[in-house]
């Protein structure tokens, strides 16, 4: 006897044996139990999350010879028939292959005449959308009043393309991507019931590289037990998705903190030996990425507890949460860019590279407070403080603004001058840059810097952005020194007292100076005394916004 897929061999035979569609399983039986039944279904979801599975068990259940039920008995000969894909009042049509008018027309000629030995004559339409405009206009009558004993089921993975009038004439169901859970709960219940050999990590990673789909992960379980010889291992099964594991990801993600890039391309260089798939492995690294972005943000109790996840907690200690969404943002273009590269390899390591250039540009800050060992191999997570010689003053960093003076090594803060000075140089980014140039100094006394903040930003003071700022400021003082903070409404503060009130200053007053210009040109007067014409202030803009 001839090999049977295991995705042929296990298709649910009945509503109960189906898998995460209880929203439809739950419609479909309390019609079947209440006796009303819709002349048309409609299904709808992606490949393989059991379709024309339930279009068929709705046949059965409809032709049963126990009745109209819930649950059909499996073992009848209408049941048999149907399952064997030899019952003739069940007729299946590939609407792919069947697009034309004619087809239809042809289809729909028989639709007046009784079913032949069944209860309901069941026209089962797959991919459905691919039908033409004119096949869908000869259905659209059928359609809406069929004769009693015809019930229409049809399927498609993009309803979007049926035509409102088709649409509006069934039930829709749209079926869901399965969970990974339960992919893989599935794929060890079918391995136990055949006497397989499988590794829960394995059908875990089947699961996820299935994308909600169960045929697909049948039939990479199928692949993976041919791969193994009839044992399914971890390590087979990651080496034949071309995935890696999460201890690559990790490694790579240490050289970007570090921000060595001989290490970087030497972990890529390992990576090589394994012969990736490079596009899934930026898949992967973006992943991590989302995950560690949780993790900082809302905690490791939120991170799903089906993802692979070992060794990300301190790894988001170390990054940045600003990096994070750089790197997140930069691995899924580098995803979509890869097949443009000269080779997969050559692209993936630009993508990494290009992150690597980002966090150490001018300014940037790669590790956030508190990283340890891995924080003192990060040049940029630094400040960068200008240090002023007796004789030759240094160059100022390339965020500094250039009418601010070196910051002294030794800093007074005696007025609001000397504070302005100070923010200047501190080379902070992000919104750890924006905190510093909301802040006015209040006083500086005995190694506590008071601030004060206007309350429209107070969302900047979170522990994270305090601390970022305190280290930078430590960095320009020997002694120990003390942060607080006092939001106060925006008019309590002077004019002026922050770097950011003196850039809204500065661009008020170059906005008022080129409407004036503007308005004060002889031609622009003579306009408006001729034709008694207006100016649009808002329109006009310095040249510095273009």
């Amino acid at each position: 006897m001839s090999y049977l897929a295991l995705a042929r061999k296990w298709r649910p035979g009945t509503f109960a044996d189906l898998v995460g569609q209880s929203h439809v399983v739950r419609a479909l039986t309390n019609s079947l139990e209440s006796d009303r039944v819709h002349h048309a279904y409609l299904f709808s979801g992606t490949r393989g999350v059991g379709k024309t599975t339930i279009a068929r068990i709705l046949a059965k259940a409809l032709n049963c010879e126990n009745g109209v039920v819930a649950e059909p008995c499996g073992k009848c000969s209408a049941c048999l028939a149907i399952d064997e894909g030899r019952f003739v009042d069940l007729i299946e049509v590939d609407a792919a292959s069947r697009t034309k008018v004619d087809d239809t027309r042809e289809l729909l000629e028989n639709v007046q005449y009784a079913p032949t030995n069944a209860r309901y004559k069941v026209y089962l339409i797959d991919e459905v959308h691919m039908l033409s405009n004119s096949s869908f206009n000869a259905l659209l009558k059928t359609l809406e009043e069929p004769p009693p004993h015809v019930k229409f089921l049809l399927a498609t993975t993009d309803p979007q393309k049926l035509p409102v009038t088709v649409l509006s004439r069934c039930l829709q169901f749209n079926l869901k991507r399965l969970q990974t859970t339960l992919m893989s709960d599935r794929m060890a219940k079918i391995c136990a019931a055949e006497g397989l050999t499988a590794e829960p990590a394995a059908l875990t990673r089947l699961a996820r590289a299935a994308s909600g789909s169960m045929r697909d992960a049948l039939s990479l379980l199928d692949q993976g037990l041919v791969f193994g010889g009839n044992e399914l291992t971890d390590k087979d099964t990651a080496e034949m998705l071309g995935s890696l594991d999460q201890k690559h990801i990790g490694n790579l993600l240490e050289a970007l903190i570090s921000a060595d890039a001989t290490e970087l391309i030497a972990r890529i260089r390992v990576l090589d030996e394994l012969v990736p798939d490079y596009a899934s492995v930026l898949s992967d690294l973006a992943t991590a990425l989302q995950q560690i972005a949780v993790i900082q943000l809302a905690g490791a109790a939120a991170l799903d507890p089906d993802m692979d996840n070992d060794g990300l907690e301190g790894i988001a200690g170390l990054l940045d949460a600003e990096l994070v969404q750089l790197y997140y943002e930069i691995a899924c273009a580098g995803r979509r860019d890869i097949s443009l590269a000269p080779e997969p390899r050559l692209g993936f390591e630009m993508c990494l590279l290009r992150m690597l250039a980002f966090s150490r540009g001018p300014g940037a800050t790669a590790i956030a407070g508190g990283g340890g060992s891995a924080a003192a191999k990060a040049p940029a997570s630094k400040p960068a403080v200008a240090k002023q010689e007796p004789s030759t003053p240094a160059a100022a960093p390339a965020s500094i603004r250039p009418t601010a003076k070196a910051i002294s090594a030794a800093p007074v803060l005696n007025s609001s001058e000397d504070w302005l000075q100070l923010v200047a140089g501190l080379g902070l980014s992000g919104m750890a840059g924006e905190l510093a140039k909301h802040c006015a100094l209040v006083s500086f006394n005995n190694g506590v810097i008071a601030l004060s903040i206007d309350a429209a930003n107070e969302s900047l003071l979170t522990d994270n952005m305090k601390g970022r700022m305190q280290d930078a400021l430590q960095a320009c003082f020997s002694d120990p020194l003390t942060l607080l903070f006092e939001p106060r409404a925006a008019q309590a503060l002077q004019a002026a007292d922050t770097i950011a009130q003196r850039h809204e200053h500065a661009k008020q007053e170059e906005l008022d100076a080129a409407r004036d210009a503007i308005t004060g040109e002889a031609a622009v007067q003579d306009l408006i005394k001729r034709f008694d014409a207006t100016v649009d202030t808002s329109s006009i803009l310095p040249n510095s916004n273009k």
